[in-house]
């Protein structure tokens, strides 16, 4: 394994410890997405599909969601145009998720 691979690696589970710090949210549905964008993510990497700059984005998008769901929960409810907007988030995300594996980008040496 090399470098890179490892330090994006360690970056994928700071991302996921992040988000279980932020708690839980009352609509399992966001959590299993999140959950799944993660797994996507980290396959990504450990395939090659992502570029090291592109697993920064799509980490710093999910650190956006995450930080905007904690907001949304301060006052310990979530909206449904709170839950409409997390959901549009997530789209957005999986949409630039997939984007970015199926690229002509890829890393090198990773398989």
């Amino acid at each position: 394994m090399d470098m890179t691979r490892a330090w994006l690696m360690i970056g994928v589970l700071g991302m996921m410890c992040g988000d279980l710090l932020a708690g839980t949210t009352e609509d399992p549905r966001v959590q299993q997405r999140e959950s799944h964008q993660e797994r996507r993510i980290e396959s990504g990497v450990g395939s090659g599909q992502l570029t090291p700059q592109e697993t920064r984005r799509l980490q710093a998008e999910q650190n956006k969601i995450s930080r905007d769901e904690a907001r949304m929960k301060e006052d310990d409810q979530l909206t449904p145009q709170e839950r409409r907007k997390l959901r549009r988030e997530q789209n957005k995300a999986s949409r630039d998720i997939r984007r970015l594996k199926h690229n002509d980008r890829t890393t090198p040496g990773v398989q």
